[in-house]
């Protein structure tokens, strides 16, 4: 359909194009440049830990740090709310995904669901933050220490969020990132590992270029490489990086406005009793990845998706539980299991918001939502 007002556009300006141009213009290290590194710091910088790691996406980053650990059985906890490479992930490293529901404010992963799923055969914990809030992670990072379980942060949607003045990140034995279109910080496709682990950043290099040992440019020596373990063409591009790099130089600014707009949204639904929007509280940032509220009532969800769909406007359920999509159910997944993320997965919806979106564009999709309870 032609959107009249999309979910998401990406913010740009001229230095995008212009760092992107300058890898162009070499004409050499469009595969292993030195925007790679510089991104790759930056990022850890920002975050706080020692160490980041780059991939093409970050479903090949979250695959790359199960291998990192060395798991090939067991069980991983995950959420079934969640983008569907969460749940694949233990499966690609021939684990078996655990699922763990969530609680009702911040659709995060439950702490107290948490305990009760963990077993002798689990090998890690998978939470995510959800549409840029933080999920109760200082909670689950006590289970995890207490039972002596790694704990991964999905923070593929939470670049830039806050707990405690502290960025989401730096919990875990590792964090995972993404930038694909509709995140925080994106380029285009990508993602990255953050850790504080030496032997965790070393081996995560291998996996990404197959097994390599990366003491030089493969593309700028004539020495024959050392393949030190098996490995994949997992690398992020120097254009890709390059973008990345500029991207950060606006992220303050991208956050500011999504928050803006978030806030407007606030505001404008407090008068519809239908609405739930956004949990906050005040020792956290929101960085508003997704402006998901929830509809109640008998005014249902999908008849507002429908109706905003009539106006032009998109909209998106993020998510559906993936434990009843057809190839979990194959699996032998069964409904009625995770209660909580059955219930909300039913009454959510996402609406547009991105640092672009105009003024009128924030009232026209108000005023639709506005109509659709009068």
């Amino acid at each position: 359909m032609d959107w009249k007002i999309p979910l998401y556009r990406i913010f740009t300006d001229k230095e995008d194009e212009k760092l992107i141009s300058k890898v162009l213009s070499r004409k050499m290290d469009w595969a292993i440049g030195p925007e790679i590194l510089e991104f790759e710091k930056r990022i850890s910088n920002y975050i706080g830990t020692k160490y980041c790691v780059t991939f093409n996406s970050g479903t090949s980053a979250g695959h790359a740090a199960l291998l990192a650990l060395n798991i090939s059985s067991g069980e991983i906890l995950v959420p079934s709310f969640t983008f569907i490479a969460t749940a694949n992930w233990p499966l690609m490293v021939k684990a078996k995904p655990k699922f763990v529901d969530i609680d009702e404010k911040r659709f995060g992963m439950n702490p107290k669901s948490l305990v009760k799923q963990i077993s002798k055969k689990t090998k890690a914990i998978i939470p995510i933050h959800y549409g840029g809030l933080s999920c109760d992670i200082e909670e689950i990072r006590k289970i995890g220490l207490k039972k002596n379980i790694p704990l991964i942060e999905d923070c593929a949607e939470a670049f830039g969020t806050k707990i405690n003045c502290k960025p989401v990140g730096v919990f875990g034995k590792m964090s995972i990132f993404s930038f694909a279109p509709n995140k925080i910080l994106t380029t285009g496709e990508g993602g990255a590992v953050c850790t504080n682990s030496k032997d965790l950043f070393e081996k995560l290099k291998l996996i990404r270029s197959h097994g390599r040992e990366s003491n030089n440019n493969y593309f700028r020596t004539n020495k024959q490489p050392n393949y030190i373990s098996i490995g994949f063409n997992w690398r992020m591009s120097s254009m890709t990086a390059a973008l990345g790099n500029a991207q950060l130089n606006k992220l303050d600014k991208i956050i500011e406005l999504r928050k803006k707009h978030a806030k407007i949204y606030d505001q404008k639904f407090k008068k519809i009793e239908a609405i739930i929007t956004p949990y906050t509280s005040h020792n956290e940032e929101h960085v508003y990845q997704l402006y998901t509220i929830q509809v109640k009532g008998n005014k249902t969800r999908d008849k507002l998706q429908q109706h905003l769909s009539k106006k032009r406007i998109m909209t998106k359920i993020f998510f559906d539980p993936i434990h009843l999509s057809t190839y979990y159910k194959n699996l032998g997944y069964k409904k009625d299991e995770l209660p909580v993320t059955e219930k909300i997965s039913k009454t959510i919806l996402s609406l547009p918001i991105f640092p672009g979106l105009k003024k009128d564009e924030i009232s026209y999709v108000c005023e639709s939502v506005k109509e659709f309870f009068e």
